[in-house]
């Protein structure tokens, strides 16, 4: 209880910061937050659930107007693959400087330096050196910027994938792709805006958290299509059912829906299942066709390696993945490697063995997606990013052992198309490939980056949640200009 002694003028604080708000005053302040842009963010996330996936400019007009990111799940090693180091060769068996191996990874066992398993060559004019397990990309090194000196905030897998999906370690925050779709909508109302693929032996170990919408509006969480048969499950419904049927029907339990959302305003749940209702009927119409691999030419499939093993699903995915942005889909993750350990990237006991396997798969898929797209005029209006959680150490995992542990100080990622320069390499770790040490990327750099390439200012590009502007950035992340053409 207030004691009016101490309030002499009758009033608390709260009271008279009330009053004065409802005053002349208050007229000043909205005027000022009005030239600021304060309510229309503010706006932004009501005005979204009217329309949702509808196309929203740029913040500026860039190239890139879709996305295509191929996760390689549990981390492949950058000095076996992106990140020449010769000096590894030199060093070869004897161990890590000390002070170097501050933290390995949880402990696991330290070998000896061990140079690249495979040999690395100039590719393109530009020379930049690839190796081995990557042939057919490495015909591409003129359309690559290459990064050398990312590095990450876990060595972990599940809070490394969650971070380079999201920006934080910790699950319940939106992805990247659905703060492109938030940003952007989607040019194609009848299929989703933001789709994840991924690989048949299963998903990323920390799940639904990385294609999340977290806070935001469910209807901007990634759509999964299945890896292989039908991508996507019971979408032409039963053959008794027509679709004016069906159209009635939804009519009906729209109106049921708003009737009941009316009553409870701020039901984002509810507004983004009754415009997946809506996109799924549409999609009904539009989906078959889009992933529709019949249509395509026996050159094309036989380009992606379709049909042939081991290239047939990564293959069958990136054709998908083409077709998607072709027809207007601002967002599509890949994923290669599924479940955990050797089924993924993460080659802790042979690098030769799983880099072999899935470089195998995927090395042809990217590169004809990279010609495909060229091809037919989209490489330009496509940005293509690679990359994994983090890296891989530079040295083996115990003595004589051929695989490598989890490295997040410094390792490599490739972006092409959509306004990147290509033939670039930037930033480097130092010279056993070990730790970021000039022109350091951190993931918030790497996502401010490819916002900025899809015409998004990561500082605008905000959602307003529980009385604070979160984006995905934070309060970090700086733009690498030296990679935009």
């Amino acid at each position: 209880m207030n004691h009016p002694s101490l309030y002499p003028c009758g009033q608390t604080r709260r009271e008279f910061v009330w009053q004065m708000g409802g005053g002349f005053a208050g007229l000043a302040l909205t005027s000022l937050l009005e030239q600021d842009g304060f309510f229309a963010r503010h706006a932004r996330a009501d005005a979204a659930n009217a329309s949702p996936l509808a196309p929203r400019p740029q913040h500026f007009a860039t190239r890139a107007k879709s996305c295509i990111f191929l996760m390689m799940n549990g981390a492949p090693s950058q000095v076996d693959t992106f990140d020449y180091k010769p000096e590894l060769a030199k060093y070869a068996g004897k161990p890590l400087p000390e002070g170097k191996d501050y933290i390995n990874s949880g402990g696991r066992k330290v070998g000896f330096l061990t140079p690249a398993f495979r040999p690395f060559r100039p590719g393109g004019e530009s020379g930049l050196m690839i190796s081995d397990y990557f042939p057919h990309v490495r015909e591409h090194a003129d359309k690559l910027a290459v990064i050398n000196s990312c590095h990450t905030d876990s060595h972990a897998h599940g809070s490394a994938l969650v971070a380079m999906n999201t920006g934080k370690t910790f699950i319940g925050r939106p992805s990247l792709g659905a703060w492109a779709v938030y940003g952007l909508g989607t040019e194609n109302q009848s299929l989703p805006g933001y789709v994840v693929i991924l690989d048949k032996r299963g998903g990323p170990i920390s799940g639904q958290p990385n294609w999340s919408a977290g806070f935001m509006p469910a209807t901007y969480q990634g759509t999964l299509f299945r890896p292989v048969g039908d991508p996507i499950l019971d979408l032409r419904g039963p053959a008794h059912i027509t679709r004016e049927a069906r159209r009635d029907q939804l009519d009906l339990l729209e109106q049921l829906n708003h009737r009941h959302l009316a009553s409870r305003p701020g039901g984002s749940e509810l507004a983004a299942r009754i415009n997946s209702y809506e996109l799924a009927f549409r999609m009904q119409q539009q989906a078959p066709e889009a992933v529709d691999l019949s249509q395509e030419t026996a050159a094309t499939l036989d380009m992606y390696g379709v049909g042939t093993s081991p290239t047939d699903e990564f293959g069958r995915n990136c054709l998908v993945a083409r077709r998607l942005v072709e027809r207007g889909v601002r967002f599509v993750q890949l994923y290669s490697g599924g479940g955990h350990l050797e089924e993924t990237w993460d080659a802790h006991e042979s690098i030769e063995k799983n880099h072999g396997r899935h470089g195998a798969e995927v090395d042809q898929p990217i590169a004809a997606l990279l010609t495909d797209l060229e091809q037919r005029g989209l490489l330009d209006e496509t940005l293509i990013v690679w990359g994994g959680e983090f890296g891989r150490m530079p040295f083996s995992e115990g003595q004589g052992a051929p695989g490598r542990n989890h490295n997040p100080y410094g390792f490599s990622m490739w972006l092409a198309g959509g306004g990147v320069k290509g033939g670039l390499q930037y930033g480097s770790t130092d010279e056993f490939g070990f730790e970021a040490i000039e022109n350091r990327v951190h993931l918030h750099d790497l996502h401010a980056t490819i916002l900025h390439l899809m015409g998004l200012d990561h500082e605008r590009l905000t959602y307003f949640h529980q009385g604070r502007e979160e984006s995905l950035t934070d309060v970090a992340g700086q733009v690498v200009t030296d990679v935009l053409a």
